[in-house]
């Protein structure tokens, strides 16, 4: 019964109005300019190779969109959604970096070395400069790249920043987070600076108190009215919405002042203020000659935290977490190149899957020694085919804080039930160690004007409990633990995370360095790692150790 309901609850969607048609300009998120090019959109048949515009929301809730039932309006996500292909068995990662990661490369954290945490302003820590990125593939077959938003992939290096990874432009953040408006970010008490760049520079001469979510939009309009459409183009729009601070422009909130929690209110007015920003990309794309040789991704980067507001009901947990409600997302794909529009796609995706899956789009080759963690998924969204994927690997973290009473004994010689994992192969979905936060968090939590817990449901757990395995087709909201009735499934999973284990490379989280503090930087955020000091100093050594070699052979004389 409680299933049904919550099913029920799941499918709910909301009528929306005030949006103008798709044909017609908007003001508000980001109004499109004139063109740019001085010149009309060349017309003709479109080339083969797609246009690629993926849109990466920042913590949005699983429920937080019109067709889950949210009563946050979202109606251009809704038509897009509506009129493409909707992934509702699509995940990604409980966390902001790890997610990027795994799109930019195709690879799992446990590839890259990024399996722990975010990566910290302040750490000498970015991706691996020896991975290939998605932008370098695509670049190769004659793409122009584009990334506007938040990168959150480190730049501790000059090699680490966006436009060293296969972009031709960047115009945006380099943290994980900062204010919307003045775009500054404080790591610590002392350690604050200014976020906001343009290619490899601070991006002083736009900064006109904008918000981030229409000043992102304004820039993507621009490129797009600036760029041939005949030419093939990857627009990587990482928008900083709808992770905290909850600030929103003071119209947004005209729809929401019924809601009393205040961190929802904000977050719904963020919300409708990103759904708007997209809706005028689309309508930039149309004008400007791309939309119908185009593929638009939308996804967002993890689960919603519901104590800023997000919602991910009715999965459990939240961001941060592997349960549902951390790494099961918002995702759609909208284009008129596919096969099934109007569809529902209920196989197994995951974010590593876009890396191949647009490469091969655009007509790339994927070289042999990549070894990748994800799958070409393009039929089985357009062509409604079965999924080539079959498990996830979630994550291992093995410096997280081990669960107490984790063992090797708990895990039948198999595995140290004390290391946070999780993996998904097939139905099952197997959680060892400490997975996080696990409360349903239900619509009524955010009926008071301050963050409510009574509301929550909690289960306790048996003391010395590390295991934990759910049928996740037939039990989405992981409220039947099942680890008990079926020992074998479980091996059969820890073995299986016993394999991937061997395969990982050693983690990367460096403490924090004091050179990176913005005030050594002209009060920004930004490289401070120099790598010609570092071969001064070796040069340097090495001249002492050449005139000591020298002066001992004379001695020796």
């Amino acid at each position: 019964m409680v299933a049904a309901v919550l099913a029920g609850l799941s499918l709910l969607s909301l009528l929306t109005c005030g949006y103008l048609a798709w044909g017609s300009r908007r003001g508000g998120a980001g109004e499109a300019p004139g063109n740019l090019r001085g010149d009309e959109p060349a017309a003709g048949a479109p080339r083969s190779q797609p246009h690629i515009i993926f849109i990466l929301a920042d913590d949005q809730g699983f429920r937080d969109v019109g067709y889950h039932g949210s009563e946050i309006r979202t109606p251009t996500l809704d038509k897009l959604a509506a009129e493409g292909v909707k992934l509702e068995n699509y995940y990604v990662q409980p966390m902001c970096t790890p997610s990027r990661s795994q799109l930019i490369t195709g690879k799992y954290q446990i590839h890259t070395g990024l399996q722990h945490s975010i990566i910290r302003p302040t750490q000498p820590n970015c991706l691996p400069l020896d991975n290939v990125t998605l932008p370098q593939k695509l670049k190769e077959v004659g793409y122009s790249t584009h990334m506007v938003g938040k990168w959150h992939l480190g730049f501790y290096r000059r090699e680490c920043m966006p436009t060293q990874r296969g972009f031709d432009s960047f115009f945006g953040s380099l943290l994980g987070s900062g204010d919307y408006y003045t775009h500054f970010k404080c790591d610590s008490p002392g350690i604050c600076g200014y976020d906001l760049y343009e290619n490899d520079n601070a991006a002083w001469d736009h900064d006109n108190g904008i918000y981030s979510t229409q000043m992102y939009t304004q820039k993507v309009q621009q490129i797009l009215a600036s760029h041939n459409p005949s030419k093939p183009i990857f627009l990587y729009i990482a928008y900083q919405a709808v992770h905290s601070p909850l600030q929103a422009p003071g119209r947004y909130f005209e729809h929401y002042r019924s809601i009393n929690n205040i961190n929802r209110r904000r977050y719904a007015a963020m919300l409708a203020c990103l759904d708007e920003a997209i809706n005028n990309v689309t309508l930039a794309l149309k004008k400007y000659g791309y939309y119908e040789n185009s593929i638009i991704i939308y996804s967002s980067d993890n689960g919603g935290q519901p104590m800023a507001g997000g919602s991910n009901w009715p999965l459990r947990g939240s961001k941060g977490t592997y349960w549902e409600g951390g790494i099961r997302a918002v995702g759609f794909v909208h284009s008129p190149l596919l096969k099934n529009k109007g569809s529902v796609c209920k196989e197994l995706v995951h974010i590593t899957d876009w890396f191949p899956t647009l490469i091969t789009l655009a007509e790339g080759q994927i070289d042999e020694d990549i070894q990748l963690d994800g799958y070409d998924v393009w039929e089985t969204i357009s062509e409604g085919r079965r999924s080539p994927r079959v498990d996830i690997l979630h994550n291992i973290d093995p410096i997280y804080t081990k669960a107490k009473n984790g063992s090797w004994a708990a895990g039948y010689g198999i595995w140290n039930t004390a290391i946070q994992s999780a993996i998904r192969v097939n139905h099952w979905k197997l959680l060892t160690g400490n997975p996080g936060y696990s409360d349903w968090v239900p619509p009524q939590a955010f009926s008071n004007a301050g963050p409510n817990r009574w509301h929550n449901e909690r289960v306790s757990w048996s003391a010395g409990k590390t295991v934990w395995l759910f049928n996740i087709t037939a039990d989405p909201y992981e409220r039947v633990d099942l680890s008990a009735r079926h020992p074998d499934v479980v091996k059969q999973l820890l073995r299986r995370l016993s394999q991937f284990n061997k395969t990982a490379v050693p983690v990367r989280y460096p403490p924090k360095d004091p050179r990176s503090n913005p005030k050594l930087n002209g009060g920004v955020w930004g490289p401070w790692f120099k790598e010609d000091e570092k071969k001064k100093k070796a040069d340097k050594s090495k001249g002492a150790n050449k005139q000591k070699k020298s002066k001992n052979k004379k001695k020796a004389n």
